[in-house]
């Protein structure tokens, strides 16, 4: 788990490195919480907003609550392949289909 909590650290800071380079770049519009939710474009600090959302994805993932600090920006496509199998296409497609579930 401490390799996952590492590794998704990692990825935030490098995803957040040319953000930092260049503060002249426009934000990128965030997504409003009444779009549907998904595993590839909706971030894990906006999909916990949801209760229902949230509660799929600890039912699923019981141990992801830890690192919501670490993963907050970044969507489950983007954690699954530093999460060393804890999170594989058939998970993502499974919680995708009870995040479609979600009104």
């Amino acid at each position: 788990m401490k390799t996952l909590a590492i590794a998704a650290a990692l990825a935030v800071t490098a995803l957040a490195a040319p953000a930092l380079a260049d503060h002249h770049a426009e934000a990128p519009a965030a997504a409003p919480m009444a779009a549907k939710i998904s595993v590839e474009t909706t971030p894990i600090a906006d999909l916990i907003k949801n209760a229902e959302a949230k509660a799929a994805l600890e039912k699923a993932l019981p141990e992801i609550p830890q690192f919501y600090d670490q993963i907050g920006t970044m969507t489950l496509s983007q954690v699954a392949p530093m999460s060393q199998g804890a999170l594989d296409d058939a998970k993502l497609k499974a919680l995708q289909a009870e995040f479609d579930k979600i009104k």
